[in-house]
């Protein structure tokens, strides 16, 4: 069996919106509050760093030019005057040689000329930072001496930490702020276009949407909304025109079938009348009955509503197949019906016979010989056949609009009758299946919900 498909069933607007928003994308208004807590955020780190770098590096530069000052000037004055002590009233300074540098203490002792931080507690257990600044001279004797010069950093380094946690607040200070702002802000530019999306759900309710723009400020949001009433305006047309010619189309093709049928009618009447005949008349008989059910089914499709009607399933397959059975023109196939000899539809009659008479004629046109078989079910109707099954193309596209099975051939038809097919189900809350037969052939179902 092969044919082709329309458009989907409708989805409800949840869903849609949900298939229709690309994977990772965040809502508009997520992305301006997260825009501004970034900002603020990297703004006052990077000035909080900054500050810290800049404040740290001016104290190590001036303390480290103050130390090592002091240690050339200590260099200096023991090598010229080596018995007068000097005198610092800032500094911690000493010398020593190597001969009694076992003296000194062990975190002093191998420091290398330059400018080095040391951590010491002092006599009440408090941890002491100092900047010790390392330099090595001759003395007039000859003899090589080493002169240290500390300074006590403490307090600058305590200060640099309360810096540091004071920076650390603000950052956390104007980020939180960033984030009021960015939700004040999101919302005000958002709220324009909130109403606007309300309202146009809205006026999605009702055959004549309303005006938009004039309740819109002049700006981006106010040349949306013109936009879309005039999107509005030309759809709201084009549908209209589109309704008018379906019903006109209907309208004026039942005057000519209502003929047809009549003197089919007063034709068939005649006794006299040859076999063969009788028999063309019956298949115009038939024609015209298939020809007013389907625009009876395309009218219900375009206005998109269902109309009220009583059918029996067994009944119309019986039709369906004595039709189909009138055509087969010695082709050696059989027809048959089973299951329930009855199950009554609150549907109209054409509207099952468009659907189910699909089902049938795809499988009476692509079944070479062997049977086609209607099975009535509780709540569905089967159609099996014994054709040449299904293709793994044909099951992946089978309800494509236009498209025609691989054992189509050269059959006549456009593609379009699943097509038809899955738009009455999607209309009236049915479903319908084609899968592979379990051992050759398909097997079509129509579920009725």
């Amino acid at each position: 069996m092969a044919s082709a498909t329309g458009s989907r069933p409708p989805m409800p607007t949840a869903e849609v919106s949900a298939q229709r928003r690309p994977p990772g994308r965040r809502r508009l208004r997520t992305r301006i509050i997260t825009s501004f807590v970034l900002l603020g955020f990297g703004l006052t780190a990077l000035f909080a760093v900054a500050m810290v770098h800049l404040r740290n590096r001016l104290e190590n530069q001036l303390i480290e030019k103050t130390l090592q000052r002091e240690v050339d000037n200590l260099v200096r004055h023991v090598e010229t005057n080596p018995d007068e002590p000097p005198f610092y009233l800032v500094f911690d300074a000493r010398t020593f040689s190597d001969a009694n540098a076992y003296k000194i203490n062990p975190l002093y002792r191998d420091l290398k000329p330059g400018v080095h931080e040391i951590r010491e507690p002092d006599a009440g257990g408090r941890m002491q930072v100092y900047k010790v600044a390392v330099r090595r001279g001759i003395s007039r004797e000859g003899k090589p001496f080493t002169s240290l010069v500390r300074y006590n950093v403490t307090d600058a380094a305590a200060t640099s930490d309360l810096l540091t946690r004071w920076l650390l607040a603000a950052v956390l200070a104007f980020t939180l702020f960033a984030l009021v702002l960015g939700w004040w802000s999101a919302s005000r530019v958002m709220a324009p276009v909130s109403e606007l999306a309300r309202r146009l759900r809205r006026s999605g309710n009702s055959s004549e949407p309303e005006a938009l723009a004039p309740d819109f400020a002049d700006d981006e949001v106010g040349e949306l909304a013109r936009a879309l009433d005039d999107y509005a305006a030309r759809l709201t047309e084009v549908v209209q025109r589109d309704r008018e010619f379906n019903a006109d189309v209907s309208h004026e093709l039942r005057t000519p079938l209502a003929v047809i049928r009549g003197a089919a009618e007063l034709l068939l009447a005649k006794p006299d009348l040859d076999e063969r005949t009788r028999t063309r008349l019956l298949r115009i008989q038939r024609a015209e009955q298939q020809c007013s059910d389907l625009i009876g089914a395309l009218l219900l499709l375009s206005r998109n509503e269902r109309a009220v009607g009583q059918c029996d399933v067994a009944k119309v397959a019986q039709q369906l197949l004595e039709s189909h059975r009138a055509q087969l023109a010695g082709k050696p196939v059989e027809l048959k019906l089973e299951g329930e000899p009855s199950l009554p539809l609150q549907v109209p009659e054409s509207a099952l016979a468009v659907a189910l008479g699909n089902l049938i004629g795809n499988a009476v046109k692509y079944t070479p010989s062997g049977e086609v078989v209607v099975r009535v079910l509780a709540d569905a109707v089967e159609v099996r056949d014994s054709g040449p099954g299904l293709s793994a193309e044909d099951a992946a596209r089978l309800f494509e609009r236009g498209y025609r099975g691989t054992h189509a051939g050269h059959s006549q038809g456009g593609g379009i009758g699943l097509s038809i097919v899955r738009r009455l189900c999607a209309l009236y809350g049915w479903e319908v299946q084609v899968r592979p037969g379990e051992e050759r052939g398909v097997v079509a179902t129509l579920r009725f919900g």
